[in-house]
Parts: structure tokens; sequence; C-alpha cells
């Protein structure tokens, strides 16, 4: 079976997170935020790091809910930098709990966070046509209007780069190569919506 070929296929959980997520789009607000937390911890990082750390992350920011973690505090912050299943950064970790907080207001705003974020590809999934890793863009015109809208609205660590890969995450494009399994999966869930 072809995979896309950033994935390294030595690893079996790189390997589930490839074939049961990464490109599905995602509709729910507390699952959006839970990528928008992991990405922006990545930043600078490889996403396996953060994806092997994911359960710790969801056990330090309350089940990756915005309510809840928008009302951390200072003491929050030295607890979670003292958590060593975490990237113990103090400006990551402050920006996630800033970033829910955005969010809220977000959500307020628009009704839902989904339907503003998915508005920056009209509501549907963009397909690219990908054959090489180094066909894979590290931004577009549309995770650069994101990353300028979301940095007006007070978000922090989600500039158009990590934006384009939650873009990618989130299945609000299909960059799964022409040549993966996944890909026409993904049409097929698309076109029988």
């Amino acid at each position: 079976m072809k995979r896309c070929p950033w994935l390294d296929e030595s690893k079996p959980d790189y390997v589930a997170y490839h074939d049961l997520e990464w490109g599905v789009p995602v509709y729910d607000d507390q699952k959006i935020f839970e990528f928008l937390v992991l990405e922006s911890a990545q930043a600078g990082l490889s996403w396996y790091t953060i994806l092997k750390k994911r359960a710790n992350y969801r056990e330090a920011f309350a089940d990756f809910d915005p309510q809840r973690v928008a009302t951390f505090t200072e003491a929050d912050v030295e607890r979670l930098m003292n958590n060593s299943g975490i990237v113990r950064n103090r400006l990551k970790i402050e920006a996630a709990i800033n970033n829910a907080r955005c969010f809220l207001a977000v959500q307020e705003a628009f009704g839902s966070f989904a339907d503003y974020i998915w508005s920056f590809v009209e509501g549907v999934p963009k397909v690219s046509e990908l054959r090489a890793l180094s066909d894979y863009p590290a931004t577009t015109p549309e995770s650069d209007r994101l990353a300028k809208d979301m940095k007006k609205r007070g978000f922090k660590f989600l500039g158009s780069t990590t934006l384009y890969a939650h873009m990618q995450a989130t299945g609000m494009v299909n960059d799964h190569s022409l040549d993966c399994f996944r890909r026409a999966e993904l049409l097929a869930e698309q076109a029988n919506k």
C-alpha cells in the first residue's frame, strides 16, 4: 500500500496517524483546538515528537477543552513547566492559554471556530496534486491569510507554516500524494457528502 512520501513507515504510531487522522476533515471545535495546541507546541520540532507526547498534552491541557484552558493561571503555567511529558517552553505554554481565550472569542463571534477557520477554504477541502516530498508547500495564500487574521485576533505561535500544517492535519486541504491510498479514500468520502 502506497503512502505519502513524508511518512516514516518504520513508526507504527506515525503510520496509524497518517492512515486514520491526517487529512480527515475536522469540524469539531474541541478537536480543532487540540490540533492548534499541538501544532503551536511543535514549532521548531518534528511532528512525531509532539505526536508521542499527545496523551501527556491531553492530560496537561484539560482534554483540550478551550473553556478550561482559558482559565489557567500563572500557577498552571508553573505546573506545566514542571511536566516532563510536554514541551516545557514557557512561551508555548503561555501561547496555548492565550490561544484558548482567543479561540473562545472567535467561537462567540462566528458561532463556532469551525465555521471561522473553514471559511478560509470556502468550506470544502482544497485538493492538491503532489507527487514528491519536494512538491509539498510550506505555506499557501490561504494559510497566509489565516495566519494574518489569527494574529490580528491575538493568537500566538500560529504563523503561516504552522497553520498550513494545521490545514493539512485537519483536512482543510487534501495533501495526500497522488499515489497515496488515503487520497482516493478521502476524495470518495467528500464526493458522498
